[in-house]
């Protein structure tokens, strides 16, 4: 496992680290015993960084992370985050109360006494232009409650705006094969400011293993199944907001590029990895193989240019036009 500077945290965070939504919930049935499995051959893949949030699974991988630092002894950065508890997702909400109850109910799930790193979760775009919202965070900080915060955002103009604040770390965003905006403007500009980028969705919701097919079924409280078409929260975070049958054609041609003794997953995530400007990519994983599988993608070589190209190419083809401008 490789390691790479977050923000100006002063940690250093495994390029490929762990995202714990699948142990949490909505993405179908998993036992706590296998969700520990996932969280300890993380651990045992050199992985010192965990992403979660509080809604999920009601705080249910807050709990099971709270059990794994308890039984392991090994560093390990917990990355949290708040927000998605509002009813209805407004300014409002991020309010000193809201934000200072969810910090304080954060702490008591994960069994620590200080929060590693506190991000907001996907606010609405207008809440970015609300500096009395990080004030907050300043506050929190300065109180001992949290170390570092971020955010985890949407759309690149909230990353933008977001840099703004002189004590903002990271900054969540989608990058995948299957969305390379941010790529275009927003890593040169964190990179100018050291701000930490975590790549989440890196495997587009596991369209990028090269496991789906046009029949495969997801149960019905999994996201693919219920969120397709933005349902239920923003269509971009379930399969990267890409048409499921497009996106499966364009994974048929990724797939031809996958060198022999590579999984398509690996690849995937060494393609993020071939950026920078980013910290780490976050994929998640239910099953200790799946997370083996990904940490591997570490130690791979790098891509060639000619694949890095051929990789543009399709997504210029068959992706771009369908989700470029819209996040």
């Amino acid at each position: 496992m490789n390691y790479r500077a977050l923000g100006r945290t002063g940690w250093k965070v495994s390029e490929i680290s762990f995202g714990a939504w699948a142990i949490g919930g909505a993405w179908g049935e998993v036992t706590d015993e296998e969700s520990l499995g996932a969280l300890n051959q993380a651990i045992d893949s050199g992985i010192n960084f965990l992403d979660t949030a509080d809604v999920y699974g009601n705080g249910r991988s807050h709990r099971l992370i709270g059990k794994l630092k308890k039984a392991r002894k090994e560093e390990i950065i917990v990355a949290t985050k708040v927000g998605r508890r509002l009813p209805k997702q407004t300014v409002e909400g991020y309010s000193r109360a809201n934000l200072t109850s969810w910090v304080e109910y954060n702490l008591l799930d994960l069994n620590v006494e200080v929060l590693d790193l506190v991000q907001l979760h996907c606010p609405p775009t207008d809440a970015y232009y609300h500096p009395e919202i990080f004030g907050v965070l300043d506050d929190l900080a300065q109180a001992g409650k949290i170390r570092f915060y971020g955010v985890s955002v949407e759309r690149v103009e909230e990353a933008l705006k977001a840099m703004e604040y002189p004590n903002l770390q990271s900054v969540q965003i989608i990058f995948n094969c299957f969305r390379q905006r941010p790529a275009e403007l927003f890593f040169a500009q964190a990179k100018l400011k050291q701000v930490g980028i975590l790549a989440r969705v890196p495997l587009a919701s596991g369209l990028l293993t090269g496991k789906f097919r046009a029949d495969t079924k997801f149960d019905p409280d999994d996201h693919r199944n219920f969120n397709r078409q933005g349902q239920r929260f923003d269509v971009g975070e379930t399969f990267a907001g890409v048409d499921y049958e497009v996106a499966l054609a364009a994974v048929e041609e990724i797939r031809a590029l996958v060198p022999a003794g590579v999984s398509m997953s690996q690849f995937a995530l060494r393609w993020i990895l071939m950026f920078d400007a980013i910290s780490c990519a976050i994929p998640g994983g239910k099953r200790p193989s799946q997370v083996a599988d990904n940490a591997r993608a570490s130690d791979l070589p790098p891509l060639t240019p000619e694949l890095m190209a051929t990789i543009r190419e399709i997504y210029d083809a068959r992706i771009r036009p369908l989700v470029h401008q819209l996040w």
